[in-house]
């Protein structure tokens, strides 16, 4: 699948093209690399790195979304790697 059709059926991102403006700029990347290209495939295994508005973000897709459902169905798309804010 397309890296932003995949960011946006996983609801990072509210539209297509604000996805594919993402990669442009060179703001995601894909298993440690940097994706400059909206076509670059993603599949099942793979991890991405998402700025997502001030944060960034680090997650592994476990699964390929069929549609943009609602978020429930999105979050079983993938797991976060990213630590949890733990409470000081």
């Amino acid at each position: 699948m397309r890296i932003d059709r995949l960011l946006w059926f996983l609801r990072f991102v509210k539209t297509r093209g604000s996805a594919q403006e993402l990669v442009a700029r060179g703001h995601i990347r894909l298993n440690g690399a940097r994706v400059l290209r909206s076509a670059r495939a993603v599949s099942v295994g793979d991890r991405l790195v998402i700025p997502v508005g001030e944060a960034v973000r680090s997650v592994e897709i476990i699964a390929m979304p069929s549609r943009r459902g609602p978020a429930g169905e999105a979050a079983a798309c993938y797991r976060t790697l990213d630590a949890p804010d733990l409470p000081s």
